[in-house]
């Protein structure tokens, strides 16, 4: 198998491992336990291989078609936060539910979007390029919009050490080894046989995240199930709607079919694995509920993905 077949077949993967994780979270549930140690690295081991493959050395390309550019950040950082904020009014009495959302729904993806985006028949090289700015600017926009979006909701008491650590861990360390590589890469045979080993993990890296974080998270998801109804028409409402915004900020600037499937894309599809580990590190009453709020949407996303990969290039012609 190539590493185009294995990224073209990760949709199957994916939802492969979610079916495995699923049985394994709840016929055994001990193995949770298990799991569980295994998602920091696991999530370490992924950022580093996904950061690889982003282009940061080649940012200036990524804002050369400025048109694509200022769709995608009308999309996602303008019409997509208000969307979200009209959406998440519903959970302002349910603090864990509300950050849980807001962490996820206000990051754009920037790592399985790009096949996404292919397989969907948009333009993922420009997706692709425009990964780090999207990159940076949702870590320099998130404090802002949590900070406007959970004002008027009761008071959480958020210790700022558990942020900073795991965005230092798991944000940090792998993107400045990812640029080190990727910058060593270009005067080292050594460094560009090791980054093309690297290449290949992507894929398997994010399998096994998945199989960590569902697999020992399900079990008490299950239990909260009643407690995240109300994120379940939230989360389907954003599926709707998200691309149609995206759709209509291509529109507005005359975007070509592709670009404006790619700008549909980004839209829709959410950093879920990146943002875990911030929910992960709220404080106790609020991390299980905040984390299995993040699994939900994930799991939703991949079933909508499925559809969007079928639907988007009809639509958008």
């Amino acid at each position: 198998m190539t590493r185009d077949q294995l990224e073209t077949q990760q949709i199957p993967v994916y939802l492969g491992t979610v079916c495995i994780a699923l049985a394994i979270g709840l016929l055994a549930p001990g193995v949770g336990s298990t799991l569980q140690a295994l998602i920091t690295p696991a999530i370490a081991v992924l950022m580093y291989a996904m950061f690889l493959q982003i282009p940061f050395l080649d940012l200036r390309q990524s804002l050369s078609n400025r048109r694509f550019i200022a769709a995608l950040l009308l999309a996602n950082f303008v019409l997509v936060p208000l969307l979200v904020w009209a959406a998440t009014r519903s959970l302002l009495d349910h603090p864990a539910l509300l950050i849980g959302a807001l962490l996820v729904l206000l990051t754009p993806c920037i790592d399985y979007v790009v096949v996404f985006t292919h397989l969907g028949r948009g333009d993922a090289r420009l997706t692709l390029a425009a990964t780090p700015l999207l990159l940076v600017l949702q870590l320099l926009l998130l404090p802002l919009y949590l900070g406007v979006m959970l004002d008027g909701s009761p008071p959480v008491a958020l210790s700022v050490a558990p942020f900073v650590e795991a965005f230092m861990l798991l944000i940090v360390l792998p993107l400045t080894l990812a640029v080190l590589s990727g910058a060593g890469a270009r005067r080292s045979v050594v460094l560009a046989r090791w980054n093309a080993t690297w290449a290949w993990l992507p894929v398997p890296a994010m399998a096994l995240v998945l199989l960590a974080v569902i697999g020992s998270q399900i079990a008490a998801l299950a239990e909260d199930v009643t407690r995240l109804l109300p994120l379940i028409p939230l989360y389907i409402g954003f599926m709707v709607l998200a691309p149609v915004l995206g759709w209509a900020c291509a529109r507005c600037l005359r975007l070509p079919a592709e670009q404006a499937r790619a700008v549909s894309f980004s839209a829709a599809t959410r950093n879920s694995l990146v943002v875990l580990p911030l929910a992960l590190a709220l404080p106790e009453p609020l991390r299980a509920l905040a984390a299995a709020a993040v699994i939900t949407q994930t799991l939703i996303e991949l079933i909508g993905e499925l559809v969007y990969v079928r639907l988007i290039p009809r639509l958008v012609r």
